[in-house]
């Protein structure tokens, strides 16, 4: 069995066509263990009954922000290791820092290409 087949993941982000579009992208990859949650909230709650392996989030998102998502995973001993791919439009140096302090693994700019999508997937995870 290939990783892609056995890797879990995890799609966080409050906009359903941005979760759409980067399903589909996994989709195409041969992703397809995928679940999704709509915030940092709902997406804490489905991890500690549910682990994956990786988690992509957006960054801008209501009441819990993609880094404060990551906060969270990397201050629990059930999520501190799960790998972590930042999706944002706002590419902004500060959160990109920001993101590598918390433990961010990797991160991609929006708009992205499933092949960008898979490059930074593998940049965590391994050759897929």
């Amino acid at each position: 069995m290939s990783l892609r087949d056995q890797l879990r993941v995890m799609v966080v982000d409050d906009m359903s066509t941005s979760r759409g579009l980067i399903t589909q992208a996994l989709d195409a990859i041969g992703i397809r263990n995928v679940a999704t949650a709509s915030d940092g909230k709902s997406a804490l709650a489905s991890l500690a009954k549910s682990p994956v392996h990786l988690v992509i989030s957006d960054y801008n998102m209501p009441e819990m922000d993609g880094l404060h998502l990551l906060h969270y995973l990397r201050n629990t001993p059930q999520t501190q290791k799960t790998g972590f791919l930042l999706i944002t439009g706002r590419a902004d140096p500060a959160i990109i820092n920001k993101g590598k302090q918390l433990g961010m693994n990797n991160f991609l700019p929006k708009p992205f290409q499933p092949a960008d999508l898979k490059s930074a997937i593998e940049a965590i995870v391994g050759r897929l």
